[in-house]
């Protein structure tokens, strides 16, 4: 189970390999929606996303043997470009199972950072079933998007950077928002604060229609989606909140948060005009839940988890939501 002590442990690891993402403020969208909302730029790490903590996290810590022998791991895209990274750099072999449906950046970059790329339809096939099946055909060590220890010991490295970042601009209470699909994010975020910063308390973020943590957390127990399909957030469809990530989840958590595609859209408009971050929709959910919801207090920190979109939709946001 991870801890405090293997998120510490991973930060070390990652030190002079990861970048230390900048918590951002834009005065002028406080103004505008009435409340202080930090901004932690994850968008800004290698790879787009703060998958490649957990990627390096987890790879950095196998035996030498079995990164010799090869990694595998199944993603949208970001943690396949995480994994695809940290692999490289360990001279490692990777293996990325990718929906067909993917954003063609996400396809395109994960190649070029060296890995095999294996597509599936996300609707009809199971990606657990085929990562188990190459797995054992190949002998490569699966590193899971979410549902690993040392993934979410990586991914916790993002919440020791905002409470030093949140105590250096003297927020000692805040909300935390964070993108969560699977879950690791926010659970090694959880984990970070509550040893560290525990005034500042996490929610999460979906995108409506696919918000079985939400619903998880307030039935008590791991609800799954109806449907893989549907919104524009991809970096963020998972099926269910994981078997590891959701007790921390239950134990550290506040309620889910929600926000449509469209409000999606918008808050990727609007991180563009006034701090020129570039969003991709599963990246701005915190923000959109952020800025729209009505429950929160004063202060509000939230995740941008990820910048790689694909012009068509980061145009769809400009043109129908920037000023």
């Amino acid at each position: 189970m991870t801890d405090i002590t293997m998120i510490e442990a991973a930060a070390a690891r990652l030190r002079g390999h990861a970048r230390t993402t900048p918590l951002l403020n834009a005065p002028l969208l406080d103004a505008a929606f009435g409340r202080r909302v930090f901004i932690k730029a994850e968008s800004l790490q290698l790879t787009g996303s703060f998958k490649f903590r957990g990627g390096w996290s987890a790879i950095s810590a196998l035996d030498p043997a079995a990164r010799a022998r090869g990694v595998l791991a199944y993603s949208s895209g970001n943690h396949a470009q995480g994994v695809a990274l940290a692999a490289q750099r360990h001279n490692s072999p990777a293996t990325i199972i990718m929906p067909a449906d993917a954003p063609q950046v996400k396809i395109t970059n994960t190649r070029a950072y060296g890995a095999e790329v294996i597509l599936y339809d996300r609707a009809s096939e199971d990606r657990d079933a085929i990562g188990a099946r190459l797995t054992a055909e190949r002998g490569l060590t699966l590193i899971k998007p979410f549902d690993d220890p040392q993934v979410i010991a990586g991914q916790g490295t993002t919440g020791l950077e905002i409470a030093a970042q949140a105590a250096e601009a003297g927020i000692t209470s805040a909300t935390v928002i964070t993108c969560c699909g699977g879950g690791g994010l926010s659970a090694g975020i959880a984990l970070a604060l509550a040893a560290h910063a525990p005034g500042l308390n996490v929610r999460t973020a979906e995108p409506a229609g696919f918000d079985d943590a939400a619903r998880s957390l307030a039935e008590g127990h791991i609800l799954r989606n109806a449907a893989m399909t549907g919104s524009i957030c991809d970096a963020i469809l998972t099926p269910a909140p994981g078997i590891l990530t959701f007790p921390i989840l239950r134990r550290l958590c506040g309620p889910g948060l929600v926000a449509t595609d469209d409000e999606a859209l918008r808050a990727m408009a609007l991180a563009f005009t006034h701090l020129r971050l570039v969003l991709e929709p599963g990246g701005a959910i915190a923000l959109a839940a952020a800025l729209f919801r009505d429950d929160l207090p004063d202060t509000v920190i939230c995740t941008a988890s990820g910048g790689n979109v694909d012009p068509k939709t980061f145009r769809l946001a400009l043109d129908r939501y920037a000023d």
